[in-house]
């Protein structure tokens, strides 16, 4: 009886898993092999959208933030068909952004111009940026000191601090022309910023 009872209380272990959400990856990479990129763009969107906007938001006053979101998520939704998973999906998402965020500092106003690839993207874009709420400001001291580094050690910085990324993924979103950074260099790197924040704090009277 005891037996009986507790085989019908134990849940199998197929429903366990599918109980528990799937990661972003695996559900863009099943949208894309059922033929939904639309629907792939779209998780992505949601998915790491906000995190996304966070980091460009450490980047760009928040006007331009939000443009370059509205970029970001055209960008999304242009390159995942041809997305081949050699990263993981969150890194080729910051790499995105990454070159966003360049291309809008190279020349925003006519990035300002450039018509998003689908109005998905566009009401995706729009509706995540109202919802969420900008980091910091540029009164935020930490901020204003981050903003006096070069756009690449900001980058650096806020993807392994703020946004947790492993240094694989970081080295994935900084590859430039096919050439990937060694791991063991953006650590010396992101210990060099490190050093460089200190003293600037320093200097602001904000350490000892």
């Amino acid at each position: 009886m005891e037996g009986d009872t507790a085989r019908r209380g134990a849940r199998p272990a197929h429903r366990i898993r599918m109980l528990r959400p799937m990661r972003v990856d695996d559900r863009v990479a099943a949208l894309l092999e059922a033929g939904e990129a639309g629907g792939a763009a779209t998780a992505v969107i949601e998915s790491l959208g906000p995190a996304v906007l966070g980091y460009l938001a450490s980047m760009h006053d928040e006007d331009d933030a939000r443009d370059v979101f509205q970029a970001w998520s055209s960008d999304v939704w242009r390159g995942l068909p041809g997305f081949r998973f050699e990263a993981s999906v969150r890194a080729w998402a910051f790499r995105l952004a990454w070159h966003a965020s360049s291309r809008f500092r190279r020349d925003p106003w006519r990035q300002r111009g450039v018509p998003l690839a689908d109005s998905a993207a566009s009401r995706l874009a729009a509706s995540i940026a109202g919802q969420s709420r900008m980091p910091g400001g540029r009164k935020d001291t930490l901020r204003a000191l981050r903003l006096r580094l070069p756009p690449e050690d900001q980058t650096l910085l806020v993807l392994r601090v703020d946004k947790d990324l492993e240094w694989s993924e970081v080295a994935d979103v900084l590859a430039e022309g096919g050439q990937r950074p060694e791991e063991a260099a953006l650590r010396k790197r992101f210990e060099r910023i490190k050093d460089r924040l200190a003293a600037m704090a320093r200097e602001e009277g904000l350490l000892e």
